[in-house]
């Protein structure tokens, strides 16, 4: 069997776990029809890259496949992204109506509904990270939770977005840019990483090092890429709308720097996320899905 049939079968499988308990803990029955937005939010699309990495790194560190506080790290991520989602399509905010290729949340359930499902993902992915100590030790959920927490706040997600909306119409130069990136995208995908590896066995500093600058070095990848599409790709493609960026005057790297040279640096930045793997000094055999996803980020067509 070649790398590639093996890491496709690493990740369906890895879906089908994430997609079978998102579905179970994702509750329908939340009063007032709440649990119907909420599940329309999170289920039925998206990569589903954010928990994917926080499994693939807690497998590179050496924790087993069926890992419980990975699995509820995993889903606690992609409720945030989820519920950031929800909240960045409203009018108030970037007000699309199209998000994974159907009607953005808002437009199916009405702006009140929207905002209460996107506070209720958020309040929910902290409760998936804090089960029963007999199912996860209280010392990975504490750093799960904080490192959560950090990541989607002020100086992680939240701030970013505050600065994104603050820049449109601006030209910011490359360093504003990158650092409005590395919290607004970045700091989420780092996070991945950093759980994933707080789930399995303690790592030297070297180690942990390595992997935390493959996450941030990912971050940024991952938002050129996203960049890059904006005006390459058509919306039925993206399964967003394309060319908003563009359309609303928003700083990106296409716009700061052209395409061919964004691309580049989509490119530059792979070669970078790779040296971080191999500096991690972790076996390579466990670093195939951490790798093949780093690749599937830079090579993505939606």
């Amino acid at each position: 069997m070649n790398k590639a049939s093996d890491f496709k079968a690493w990740m369906q499988a890895h879906l089908d776990r994430v997609e079978d308990a998102l579905s179970q803990w994702v509750d329908a029955q939340a009063p007032a029809e709440l649990g119907q937005a909420m599940r329309y939010a999170v289920l039925d699309g998206g990569k589903r890259l954010r928990p994917l990495l926080v499994l693939a790194a807690a497998e590179a560190v050496g924790a087993p496949t069926d890992n419980q506080a990975a699995l509820r790290a995993a889903c606690a991520l992609e409720l945030i992204h989820a519920y950031s989602l929800v909240h960045d399509d409203m009018p108030c905010m970037d007000n699309d109506v199209l998000r994974r290729g159907k009607p953005t949340v808002h437009v199916q359930f009405g702006q009140a509904q929207a905002l209460l499902a996107g506070d209720a993902l958020q309040a929910l992915a902290f409760e998936f990270l804090t089960p029963p100590i007999t199912e996860v030790p209280a010392a990975v959920q504490a750093a799960c939770v904080g490192l959560l927490a950090r990541a989607s706040g002020y100086f992680g997600m939240a701030g970013g977005q505050a600065i994104d909306l603050a820049s449109v119409g601006h030209r910011l130069d490359e360093a504003q840019l990158r650092q409005m990136h590395r919290l607004k995208t970045g700091a989420l995908l780092l996070c991945g990483v950093q759980m994933g590896a707080t789930c399995g066995p303690a790592q030297s500093h070297e180690t942990s090092a390595a992997l935390s600058r493959f996450g941030e070095v990912l971050g940024l990848a991952f938002q050129v890429v996203d960049d890059i599409l904006d005006v390459t790709t058509d919306s039925a493609t993206l399964g967003k709308t394309a060319g908003k960026d563009a359309a609303a005057d928003k700083p990106t790297y296409v716009a700061l720097m052209g395409l061919a040279p964004a691309q580049r640096l989509a490119d530059q930045l792979a070669q970078e996320a790779e040296q971080a793997l191999l500096d991690s000094g972790l076996p390579a055999e466990r670093l195939m899905p951490l790798r093949a996803l780093a690749t599937m980020v830079v090579q993505r067509t939606h």
